[in-house]
């Protein structure tokens, strides 16, 4: 299925969907990019310890940002496909952030297990019908459907992508 079978962009979440191509299938989307900074590992490395101003992240806990919030999102997405009736909270970023402790890991270590995180996501997505992709939920007082997730997982990876290439790797 591609973003224009969504039946709707929920808000906030619609500003990753715009990263991902309109003629993107999402299960080739999400194994396309299972290696979206691999290109970057150098760059990963030499700027992994560098903020561009005092309350930002590294990379490294950028890395981890995207590592999490897949998860928490392939949790939504499983939560929405068994059609529960509650709402899904919403999570602190910066609270998960600071508590990951992802300056204390290598770049390696966090593009491994960003593939893994990704093959495990990639999977969840293929055992999902047409029927099940179409299925909405409430996260965070938005209603969103389980292919919308699926575009916002692979949108939200680019955002980050180009916020490195942005504000990373052009300084230092």
């Amino acid at each position: 299925m591609k973003t224009s079978d969504l039946k709707f962009s929920p808000n906030y979440f619609d500003r990753y969907i715009a990263l991902v191509d309109a003629n993107t299938d999402l299960i080739d989307g999400l194994k396309n990019s299972e290696t979206i900074f691999e290109s970057f590992t150098e760059k990963l490395i030499q700027h992994q310890t560098y903020r561009y101003e005092s309350n930002k992240w590294t990379p490294k806990e950028m890395l981890q940002h995207i590592i999490d919030t897949e998860r928490i999102f392939a949790y939504r997405a499983l939560c929405i496909s068994r059609l529960e009736p509650n709402t899904l909270q919403g999570f602190d970023e910066n609270v998960y952030a600071k508590n990951a402790k992802a300056n204390n890991r290598s770049i390696d270590s966090l593009l491994k297990e960003f593939r893994l995180v990704r093959q495990s996501t990639t999977i969840l997505f293929e055992s999902f019908d047409k029927s099940t992709l179409h299925e909405t939920g409430i996260c965070s007082e938005i209603k969103i459907s389980v292919l919308a997730i699926g575009f916002t997982i692979i949108g939200h990876a680019k955002h980050h992508l180009n916020i490195l290439n942005e504000r990373y790797f052009t300084r230092g």
